[in-house]
């Protein structure tokens, strides 16, 4: 799909492939671009050319992007779709269900970062907010050097409320 060899830079080779599903109408004005995660699996680029994507898009009036959230189809203003539960509060979620199921009793570690960066195909900075939305939960505890391990039950959050 992509011409690796050729004159035309990647970033824009796939700036071009989001721009057709944009005049498609496969990506709506407020939909969001593909993160640089998802870029960089899809297309077997370099964080930094997944990047470039974005930028090109934006020059060429296609999307915008708001710090920390995110760059969206269309202009700025533009009502974005409906926003989806975050990544990291996914990933939360399938741990807890893990320590539910009895699948990581308590005093037992959950999945590290680098388990999570490729089983969720996503950035350092993903994985560790998971780990952090679950410590603040109480779910989970982390000592220094060792790994994050399961909290014992009785510090878990009140499930029934939730």
């Amino acid at each position: 799909m992509l011409d690796r060899e050729g004159p035309v830079p990647l970033y824009k080779q796939v700036a071009d492939l989001i721009r057709e599903q944009i005049e498609r109408g496969e990506l709506k004005a407020g939909d969001p671009v593909p993160s640089e995660a998802k870029l960089e699996r899809d297309y077997d680029i370099a964080r930094t050319t997944a990047r470039r994507v974005a930028r090109e898009l934006r020059e060429q009036g296609m999307a915008y992007t708001i710090q920390g959230e995110g760059t969206f189809v269309g202009e700025p203003g533009n009502p974005r779709a409906p926003r989806k539960i975050p990544v990291y509060q996914r990933i939360a979620e399938e741990i807890v269900e893990r320590i539910r199921r009895g699948e990581i009793p308590p005093n037992r570690a959950i999945p590290g970062e680098k388990v999570m960066m490729r089983q969720y195909g996503v950035a350092k900075v993903t994985a560790r907010q998971a780990v952090a939305h679950l410590r603040d939960q109480g779910w989970v505890f982390t000592v220094p050097y060792r790994g994050t391990y399961v909290s014992s039950p009785e510090k878990w959050p009140d499930t029934e409320s939730s």
